[in-house]
């Protein structure tokens, strides 16, 4: 791929979903949103034009980048497939909810010694943009179990350029700030690892490998 003469147009999406339940309760997930802001910021420091969209979290807007906040998957889904003709680049680091409740309740929902959900999945906004031509697709897998693999596995299911995979267990825990450990495995199944870096660091190697696709 060539390089744009142009700053490159980055879309990053951060954070969890929020999937209500009732007018007072909801799923989500443990996402701080803090591994897009990073990569948004690092984006703005090297000049390319960003738009962030974010889930629900308790972080400052990145200076310089356009700030689209959301709180559903669907609602996520909407804001990045009506940007996604002028970016050169997707990065989804934002943990969406794979599932929400099929029926939102209108009231609160009384305690009655037990409460059963059904769930519908959400739509898949990597799988769903992976098909789109001249446009680097990056994501993100967080896993609990044969991380690279499972990150191998998803990297082909939706058709993406680079996936950055890490792991929860109980001797790590990828949430929020703090030294991290990374695996970046590009379309070739080349892996690089990313020893005890900060989420600063891990944002500044990511934006070196999509650089590289426009040299």
């Amino acid at each position: 791929m060539k390089k744009k003469k142009r700053p490159l147009n980055i879309l990053i999406t951060a954070g969890p979903t929020v999937e209500p339940i009732d007018p007072v309760r909801f799923i989500s997930n443990f996402s701080t949103g803090l591994m897009g802001y990073k990569i948004a910021a690092e984006a703005v420091r090297r000049g390319f034009r960003v738009c962030l969209i974010s889930g629900p979290v308790c972080l400052s807007p990145v200076d310089g980048a356009e700030l689209v906040n959301v709180t559903t998957a669907r609602e996520m889904r909407e804001r990045v497939i009506e940007r996604l003709d002028h970016a050169d680049c997707l990065i989804m680091a934002a943990a969406v909810c794979d599932f929400r409740p099929s029926d939102v309740k209108e009231r609160k929902i009384k305690k009655d010694g037990k409460m059963t959900l059904e769930f519908v999945e959400n739509p898949d906004i990597l799988k769903e943009t992976g098909q789109r031509q001249g446009l680097v697709k990056v994501g993100f897998a967080l896993e609990t179990e044969d991380m690279i693999g499972n990150a191998e596995k998803k990297l082909e299911e939706k058709g993406l350029d680079l996936i950055i995979a890490n792991i929860k267990s109980a001797e790590e825990n990828p949430f929020g700030d703090g030294k991290k450990r990374f695996s970046v495995i590009d379309r070739d199944h080349n892996i690089g690892k990313l020893e005890n870096v900060t989420k600063d660091e891990c944002a500044a190697s990511v934006l070196d490998e999509v650089e590289r696709f426009f040299e």
